[in-house]
């Protein structure tokens, strides 16, 4: 076949010497630079209607019962902070939602930073919290029973506390887990009861009693204890929420057998 005259002739002749090929490459908005930007957006998305109702909530119950208490010459025990602090802990289960989740996984940022930006704005709520309710047990305990000379020495709040930050980080990661599951739209309607579960089963099983509830574990072990487990719940809480995709716990015997009969 005749070759056209439109071709040059190539045949032989050494390869075209250029500058090599290079890959595009997109542009990439450092996410560190973000931040200021996205801290007005994760402050008017934080929940905190939900998050103040539950705090004051906590707060009122133990002012009412410490009043009552008073009247009566009675005392306020640790029983009674822990449950008023039940509401706040309620609350943060519905703090890790992060709505538009679609709209923000396109944004050039991680996607655990909303979320992580809302848990950074409730923890300072959470401590005045625990603060005012500690300071309302403090007064009702020592205006009635507690002599002078016992407030001089080391206050035993130090293992409530603990256990406080324990079961605040126990639902913490309860809701970012439940956050990357198929109810991830249900949000803190499945976290309250999973992490209320856990923290019973916590404390009142005879296994994990021994090192989390005083007695029979001492002051020093159920601080020591607490802070363990709020470390490795904030571990498993950062690994959940740097996961992107929802996860639905099906069988892979039942995805088979419904593709063999299909409905």
């Amino acid at each position: 076949m005749p070759r056209s005259t439109d071709i040059p002739h190539t045949e032989g002749a050494p390869p075209a010497l250029g500058p090599p090929v290079r890959h595009a490459r997109r542009p990439r908005l450092s996410w560190l630079r973000a931040l200021p930007l996205l801290a007005r957006p994760i402050s008017r998305t934080m929940p905190w209607a939900t998050l103040i109702t539950g705090c004051l909530a906590g707060t009122g119950y133990l002012a009412v019962m410490a009043r009552v208490a008073g009247t009566s010459y009675g005392t306020l025990g640790q029983g009674t902070v822990r449950i008023a602090f039940l509401p706040a802990i309620a609350a943060l289960a519905f703090v890790l939602r992060a709505p538009f989740r679609p709209l923000i996984q396109a944004t050039p940022v991680p996607a655990w930073v909303a979320p992580a930006g809302h848990i950074l704005l409730a923890a300072p709520l959470l401590a005045v919290t625990c603060w005012v309710q500690l300071r309302i047990t403090a007064h009702s305990i020592t205006a009635h029973t507690i002599p002078p000379h016992i407030l001089s020495r080391p206050p035993a709040g130090y293992p409530l506390i603990a256990q406080l930050t324990g079961w605040c980080a126990v639902t913490v990661v309860a809701a970012a887990c439940v956050d990357r599951s198929r109810y991830a739209d249900l949000g803190g309607g499945v976290a309250v009861p999973v992490s209320f579960a856990a923290i019973a089963l916590a404390w009142y099983a005879p296994v994990s009693a021994r090192f989390l509830a005083e007695p029979p574990a001492t002051l020093h072990a159920v601080t020591i204890a607490w802070y363990a487990v709020a470390t490795a719940a904030l571990a498993l809480t950062c690994v959940a929420m740097r996961d992107h995709w929802h996860r639905y716990a099906r069988s892979r015997r039942w995805l088979s057998s419904a593709q063999r009969h299909p409905s």
